[in-house]
């Protein structure tokens, strides 16, 4: 018989998750979020990004984000790892979004979730939009540039590479949590 610990790591995936704030203190947000997803043991951070100030993209009446990429080893399931990241966005003070792609004091989307191709009401894997946001794209390649999306059968960095260069400002920052 293997031990718990062991049969979660073999039946851990690979999960990529997006972290980004652009109300109050943007970088204490989004390590806080960080450290409350480290802090789940059913969790395993295996290796974030960068943090990147990144200009609004689809509402740009409001402030600049601070974004970075999160690359974690986890056996919970997609919906419940929603759920979880839910929590850490509530318990952070994020509130109903009044403004569909509106500023927020926290915002976690799963990414990738392995090689998962999932449509439900409440999660699309992977990620919809993620493939038209440098944002996104960026901090992901700065991780692991030759993950392949599971419906375009495309790395990351070729994604990446297509997207207009002039699009979706972007400055890498020079500090992190």
């Amino acid at each position: 018989m293997y031990p718990d610990t062991l049969i979660q790591l073999i039946m851990a995936h690979l999960v990529y998750i997006s972290i980004g704030s652009n109300i109050g203190n943007l970088l204490n947000n989004c390590c806080q979020a960080m450290e409350a997803l480290r802090s789940d043991p059913d969790i395993r951070m295996i290796a974030h990004s960068p943090f990147y100030r990144t200009a609004p993209v689809d509402f740009l009446e409001q402030d600049w984000f601070l974004n970075a990429a999160l690359k974690l080893r986890t056996a919970v399931q997609p919906m419940q790892l929603l759920d979880r990241m839910r929590a850490v966005q509530r318990n952070l003070g994020r509130k109903t979004d009044t403004v569909r792609f509106g500023p927020r004091i926290i915002d976690l989307d799963i990414n990738f979730y392995g090689d998962l191709v999932l449509d439900t009401a409440e999660l699309i894997l992977p990620h919809p939009r993620m493939h038209k946001r440098r944002f996104v794209l960026q901090p992901i390649c700065d991780i692991d540039p030759t993950i392949v999306h599971p419906l375009l059968g495309v790395s990351a960095q070729d994604l990446l590479n297509q997207l207009v260069i002039d699009d979706q400002e972007i400055e890498k920052c020079s500090y992190g949590c």
